[in-house]
């Protein structure tokens, strides 16, 4: 599995689904495991860094640099297990651990002051000071119950989400 000139068996493609937890049906990770061919340029059974940055995508996503962090080095079931948060079937559950992934950029399970200012910096750019980002994160933990100093862990990065009202339904294409 993950060599562009093997195929996929029954065995195989029910192994990714459990370990995608069902999320993508059987035609889905055919699909998805063409793409991961055609990504996999060196048919190495992973992904680097820099052949996901060859999906246009990925590359303009102004957080691909942190996400390239979780994928570099993927193989095909993990692939699909990373993507599976992005699926409309995911649950939000799901899709918030993914988003405090994200946040969390040093992996030790806590998200600080900082870890949000620089992922809001990374998604607003210029179009906001830095100033105005402080005081709207700083407004948004403390109506959460938080102040700058707190180090939120997943459960608190729950709690602070839900009390903005996040919705995310985002469809990923297989094709």
């Amino acid at each position: 599995m993950g060599n562009s000139s093997s195929m996929l068996t029954q065995y195989d493609i029910e192994e990714v689904q459990e370990h995608s937890q069902r999320l993508f049906s059987q035609q889905e990770i055919v699909s998805l495991y063409q793409r991961f061919c055609q990504l996999d340029r060196n048919a190495k059974g992973f992904i680097s860094a820099d052949e996901f940055l060859s999906v246009p995508e990925f590359a303009m996503n102004p957080l691909s640099q942190r996400l390239l962090k979780m994928v570099d080095g993927l193989n095909f079931k993990d692939f699909v297990a990373f993507l599976s948060a992005f699926t409309a079937k995911a649950s939000v559950q799901q899709k918030i651990k993914l988003i405090f992934k994200v946040y969390d950029s040093d992996d030790n399970g806590k998200v600080s002051f900082n870890d949000i200012l620089e992922v809001l910096r990374d998604l607003s750019g210029s179009f906001i000071s830095d100033k105005q980002r402080e005081q709207v994160l700083t407004q948004l933990l403390k109506e959460a119950g938080y102040s700058k100093d707190s180090y939120l862990t997943l459960e608190d990065f729950v709690k602070v989400l839900g009390s903005s009202g996040l919705k995310m339904e985002v469809e990923v294409p297989v094709d």
